[in-house]
């Protein structure tokens, strides 16, 4: 699957999602007891099938049943999930999604990060970006 590609998820499909990249692998009762009004077992081992079909998740078989881990790289997803999340909210800019995030009154930048930040910053105006 193309890294660029947007994973695109429909409400029960991100939440099963998020499940397993919680928890790092799951069992469909796993995945069924932390959804909220949870369907059927039925229902979402099928959703953990449709979303292995579309290559998002694999299983693997401890004793008599399959887990459930994700098949994509945990830093796509998350760049995925970013690049939506500022289309989305931000109007795509990303220097409202940084003051945004810096605004929030519970966050605290240790002068490591505020480095690493700064650093950021330079090697982007050096790109052009």
């Amino acid at each position: 699957m193309p890294a660029e590609k947007h994973l695109e998820f429909g409400r029960r499909e991100r939440q099963i999602m998020d499940v397993v990249f919680r928890r790092g692998k799951a069992s469909v009762s796993e995945v069924r007891a932390e959804l909220p009004d949870p369907p059927s077992y039925s229902a979402v081992r099928a959703m953990l099938g449709f979303l292995e079909d579309k290559g998002y998740l694999r299983h693997e078989q401890e004793g008599l049943k399959y887990v459930y881990l994700p098949a994509l790289d945990t830093a796509q997803v998350r760049t995925s999930a970013l690049k939506h999340m500022v289309r989305t909210f931000f109007g795509g800019s990303a220097e409202q999604a940084v003051a945004a995030l810096l605004e929030i009154s519970d966050t605290r930048l240790s002068s490591k990060d505020r480095q690493y930040l700064s650093q950021l910053v330079k090697k982007v105006r050096q790109e052009g970006r």
